[in-house]
């Protein structure tokens, strides 16, 4: 194809891998069907070719019938184009942020709602960095070691929806954040030198904002309760919280205020077990240092 004169490259299946519709996902099926429906009608009032809408927005016809159609979930920027190009006056723009949500995995989506809520969450992961503090690239070595392996699509789908839930940095009022992990897992070789350096660059950048703390348990640490696993606690502006333990009440989430204190007395615990936030940062420093 070309424009002008000069040769252009309209995007395909195979530059878009992992946003495929979650054939199990009901709620996701019916908003991107929603979507598309739009996008069709929308272009087909304006009298333009499917092929032609497709080089304005650069993309291929195949691919702008599939996403009207349902079956492949657009990106926000195809989005923007489509309302500019359609003349929609901002109502196919408005649906980026259903739209992105439909892109990650219920369980994935589920836990981003109520971290979107929250106003103070504590994690302690004992196996491997928070996800919240994650890299693309560690998130994506990690998850390459998973048996049965996921696919490439899945994979990306996976690692775009970590990375999603980090915009809860971005929050205003920001909401409090406490992080403590393993030293042992700083020390695991997640990818290659750079992916180590990048991962501890984003520890020390996260650590330093004013509303995280950020704390790592010594490998010369005595016994604590954070040893039978992950510890989550969320709490909300009207005093409501949910807490989650696998080490506790079958690994579900748990609200009662009883079972509640049992999750904070074994969080304050840890917390009070590991490094202050200030020795911690030193000890990441150091880390990078020597990679």
């Amino acid at each position: 194809m070309t424009v002008d004169g000069e040769a252009v490259r309209l995007k395909t299946e195979a530059d878009e891998p992992g946003w495929e519709v979650d054939p199990d996902d009901e709620w996701g099926l019916a908003v991107i069907a929603t979507v598309g429906r739009q996008l069709k009608l929308r272009r087909e009032a304006v009298g333009m070719r499917a092929a032609d809408f497709g080089v304005t927005v650069g993309y291929g016809e195949d691919m702008v019938y599939k996403i009207e159609g349902g079956k492949r979930i657009p990106r926000p920027e195809y989005l923007d184009r489509a309302d500019e190009v359609l003349g929609a006056g901002g109502l196919l723009a408005a649906m980026k942020e259903d739209v992105k949500k439909v892109r990650y995995p219920k369980k994935v989506r589920d836990l981003a709602k109520l971290e979107d809520k929250a106003v103070e969450i504590g994690v302690y992961v004992c196996s491997s960095i928070p996800g919240l503090l994650q890299t693309p690239e560690h998130a994506r070595a990690l998850l390459e070691s998973w048996q049965p392996a996921y696919s490439h699509e899945d994979l990306e789908r996976r690692v775009a929806a970590r990375m999603a839930r980090q915009s809860i940095y971005e929050r205003s009022p920001a909401p409090a954040l406490g992080f403590v992990l393993e030293e042992a897992t700083l020390h695991r070789k997640v990818g290659g030198t750079m992916v180590r350096r990048q991962q501890f660059e984003r520890l020390l950048e996260v650590g330093h904002l004013h509303n995280v703390t950020l704390q790592v348990m010594p490998l010369d640490s005595s016994p604590h309760p954070g040893m039978s696993g992950r510890i989550e606690l969320l709490k909300f502006e009207d005093g409501t919280a949910v807490g989650r333990s696998d080490g506790a009440f079958n690994g579900r989430p748990v609200s009662d205020l009883r079972e509640l204190r049992v999750l904070e007395l074994r969080y304050g615990t840890i917390r009070a077990q590991a490094l202050p936030p200030g020795e911690s940062l030193a000890l990441i420093e150091q880390l990078l240092g020597e990679t």
